[in-house]
């Protein structure tokens, strides 16, 4: 079974894009994507821990994913940066903030989750899927200054440990936190937006499910991949 985990709900829709969409929309529409993608690679039984996008805790989320017996814990995200590299514009007549410095995926996992090593091992082959596909990192979580310096086990897949994350340190099986791209970048904005897009990254994380339950120790490094366009 696979918890599927859109972050954030719509009354606390987490970031706000370069033109003013809320990242819950984001999250809410990759995860309807993703579904699809994993039940015609076979694994039908597929929780959403907040389908209707109602209020719910962190910890109501990892208890969901618990108490069904989950093998495997995704939290899908869309990415932000530090107010100091906000900058203001204007988008169809309305103040908008965004900051164009950064861009590319991340991927995180918690020591404290209890199979860390499990939780590393999927990071790692979804970090392998989404390189091969052209995608590349945003390293700028590791930046040494206030509400970042998270430390970076891999900087060519875009893996992070951060234990403090609750979701993924409260759940009993492999937990990953992806951050899909950063939204107040204006032109990854388009990017994540695009369905064709959207579809391109659902199936990165479908094969990386599909690698992950056969085995795969996601021990193949970025560089001798090779590279398909997206």
């Amino acid at each position: 079974m696979i918890a599927i985990d859109a972050g954030h709900t719509a009354s606390h829709p987490g970031a706000t894009s370069a033109r003013g969409v809320p990242e819950f929309e984001f999250n809410t529409r990759l995860a309807a994507a993703l579904v699809p993608v994993l039940a015609g690679m076979g694994f039908t039984n597929v929780i959403l821990t907040n389908e209707r996008g109602a209020d719910i805790s962190l910890t109501d989320r990892s208890e969901l994913a618990n108490r069904r017996g989950a093998d495997l814990f995704l939290s899908l995200h869309h990415d932000s940066v530090q107010p100091r590299y906000l900058s203001a514009w204007t988008h169809e007549a309305k103040p908008q903030r965004y900051s164009d410095d950064f861009s590319g995926y991340s991927i995180f996992y918690s020591g404290q989750n209890q199979q860390p090593d499990e939780s590393l091992r999927f990071a790692r082959v979804l970090g392998s899927e989404l390189h091969k596909r052209c995608l590349r990192p945003t390293l700028h979580h590791a930046e040494q200054i206030e509400g970042e310096n998270r430390e970076l086990v891999d900087p060519d897949l875009g893996i992070y440990r951060f234990d403090a994350l609750k979701v993924l340190a409260t759940t009993k099986m492999p937990a990953v936190l992806f951050e899909a791209g950063v939204i107040v970048n204006r032109a990854e904005e388009t990017r994540l937006g695009d369905p064709a897009y959207r579809q391109m990254m659902a199936e990165s994380i479908g094969a990386a499910v599909a690698r992950f339950c056969a085995g795969d120790n996601g021990a193949a490094t970025a560089s001798a991949q090779s590279c398909l366009p997206p």
